[in-house]
């Protein structure tokens, strides 16, 4: 099954067990979709890359909007927010733990010879392409960044 017809399966059955939270973030996703088919066009068929990458969008702007709210004293709104991602974040595959992103690495750091911090461009590209979409892009930033800096 496609993740475009787990969020339909899941989003009737949040209307069935009238799950509010959940039925409202799945009715956000499924609107964001359709927008993305309205851009592409009709004939465009929408594949789950296109589908995480709506996903990691929102759950970006989720977590940003929290640190907002909590930064300006609206804790239950920044409690709302995160709960939003929570229920996004299971349509994303597993991510990696640290000890594989740390693997990965290595790896990539002995293929293209990365030694030092001019090389973190390069390092960035090669792992990023490993990890496939398994590593948010700040996350291995910041173990490049350490990796590079020892």
């Amino acid at each position: 099954m496609s993740l475009m017809q787990d969020i339909t399966h899941d989003l009737t059955q949040a209307m069935k067990a009238r799950e509010e939270p959940r039925l409202s973030t799945l009715r956000m996703l499924k609107a964001e979709l359709q927008k993305l088919q309205a851009d592409k066009g009709k004939s465009y068929e929408i594949v789950d890359a296109d589908v995480q990458a709506v996903i990691k969008k929102l759950i970006k702007q989720r977590k940003d909007a929290a640190e907002q709210y909590s930064a300006g004293g609206a804790q239950d709104r920044a409690e709302s927010e995160l709960a939003e991602a929570k229920i996004l974040e299971p349509y994303l595959p597993q991510q990696l733990s640290d000890e594989s992103l740390d693997a990965i690495i290595r790896e990539a750091a002995e293929e293209i010879h990365a030694s030092s911090p001019k090389d973190m461009g390069k390092l960035m590209k090669a792992v990023m392409s490993k990890a496939k979409g398994q590593a948010d892009g700040a996350r291995v930033k910041e173990k490049v960044n350490a990796f590079l800096n020892k």
